[in-house]
């Protein structure tokens, strides 16, 4: 995945720095399910000449509990390989809130596709291990944060299709080199894919990362209800979350 163009340098947010953030976990709910991997990617504004630095770091944790062979099968981390190499989780935890905030207390936008699961899984993660959640260190809610998957849904909302990450990637041109689902991979592809969308859509590029917030919290609970109004005529459980950029069920 590359992080050169020749387009000029963005306004804005969109000009950096920018930290992506990703986990990879035992499961699907974030209240319940544990932290087996994360990754940040640290990207700086970019140059004149479109090139843009960038920093990774990668932690793999031993959650603590069996990691499901489904979930093995999707991140590739089974429960030998996170005993045997992995470091204890609250270690884990406590380095990447600790630098969480430190961005989000800089004005550093936190970009994370899908953002209520992670940082709702954080939250919760923080709080089974005694530790201060974000929200506690930050003492807000947190942010700023982007998510390339609601501002999609702001931005383009009557588009046909999924939205995965690998079919935003396929929307949005980018290139990905390496296979999804491994964490530091996945951020770097949110990455791109948020900063296409600022160049797609220049009103999301040019506004204001306060407005961004409020906009992504109406357009989350918009799209939850509506998704819910949807399940409920089809005789389904209605169960969108309307909450971001942290969940609101437990």
């Amino acid at each position: 995945m590359t992080t050169r163009d020749s387009r000029p340098a963005a306004a804005g947010w969109a000009a950096g720095p920018l930290l992506g953030f990703d986990t990879e976990t035992t499961g699907v709910d974030p209240f319940s399910d544990r932290l087996v991997t994360a990754a940040l990617v640290s990207r700086g504004p970019r140059g004149a000449d479109g090139s843009r630095g960038q920093q990774v770091r990668t932690w793999l944790a031993d959650p603590g509990v069996e990691i499901p062979p489904a979930a093995a099968a999707v991140h590739g981390i089974t429960t030998e390989r996170a005993r045997a190499e992995g470091r204890p989780a609250a270690e884990v935890l406590e380095e990447v809130a600790a630098a969480l905030a430190a961005a989000m207390a800089q004005g550093t936008p936190v970009v994370v596709f899908n953002a209520s699961f992670d940082l709702t899984l954080m939250e919760s993660e923080l709080s089974r291990h005694g530790l201060a959640p974000l929200s506690e260190r930050l003492g807000r809610v947190p942010a700023p944060v982007l998510d390339p998957l609601v501002l999609d849904r702001a931005a383009d909302r009557w588009r046909k299709g999924k939205r995965r990450l690998s079919d935003m990637c396929s929307v949005y041109g980018v290139r990905v080199d390496e296979a999804l689902h491994t964490a530091e991979v996945d951020v770097a592809a949110t990455l791109d894919v948020l900063e296409a969308i600022a160049r797609v859509h220049p009103t999301i590029g040019h506004t204001d990362l306060a407005a961004l917030q409020v906009l992504q919290v109406d357009a989350h609970r918009a799209w939850a209800e509506s998704l819910n109004r949807w399940l409920a005529r089809q005789g389904r459980t209605p169960d969108a979350d309307p909450g971001w950029p942290l969940a609101a069920q437990g």
